[in-house]
């Protein structure tokens, strides 16, 4: 039987008269015949809150913690800290649960990049909120060796840097996707042929 990476049965093989017969699995019949399976198949990922998976987690990371706080006295510092974790863990979880993650068989949160649209908060915004940060510091990266070459030891900046000048173009670095867009327009952002 093979199978795709979400765990999803694609193809079943079976020997009949010593031929191999191969025979697509119909999609669930919740979803029409034109779309891709439904990722909340009991055969891929289901939701989080009903997995027995994700529960058998919960309860193993806090018998581990109740274990560990036993070897304690209970109003020691290390008792605190370890309930503290207790309540985070248990928050943890439930969180998890109520916002309908996917998670697999391990019980553990899995990012699924399916097209579906309830879950694009859990890819798009990190994602972009990623490339915007990433952009802001090769941008002032950029600005500040451009701002340093004319002077007498460029190298000795690059190596010890001028704090305040960084500092400056850190600030000026928050709205590099105009900046980049105008040196764009303006034929800047590319260096010449020397």
């Amino acid at each position: 039987m093979a199978s795709n990476r979400s765990g999803l049965n694609l193809t079943t093989e079976t020997l009949q008269k010593g031929k191999r017969k191969k025979t697509l699995r119909s999609p669930p019949s919740s979803s029409p015949p034109h779309s891709p399976p439904s990722l909340k198949s009991p055969s891929s990922h289901p939701a989080r809150s009903p997995i027995e998976q994700f529960a058998k987690r919960e309860k193993q990371e806090l018998k581990k913690l109740e274990s560990s706080l036993k070897l304690y006295a209970p109003d020691s510092a290390p008792a605190l800290a370890i309930k503290a974790t207790m309540e985070k863990t248990s928050k943890r979880f439930e969180n998890y649960g109520k916002y309908g993650l996917l998670c697999g068989s391990d019980g553990l949160p899995h990012l699924i990049v399916s097209g579906d649209q309830r879950h694009w908060g859990e890819f798009i915004t990190p994602g972009i909120l990623f490339l915007y940060i990433a952009g802001w510091i090769g941008w002032v990266g950029r600005s500040y060796l451009i701002a340093i070459r004319d002077d007498k030891k460029p190298t000795m900046k690059e190596i010890i840097i001028d704090v305040p000048l960084a500092s400056r173009l850190v600030f000026r670095g928050f709205s590099w996707p105009i900046a980049a867009y105008r040196e764009l327009v303006n034929g800047e952002l590319i260096a010449k042929d020397v």
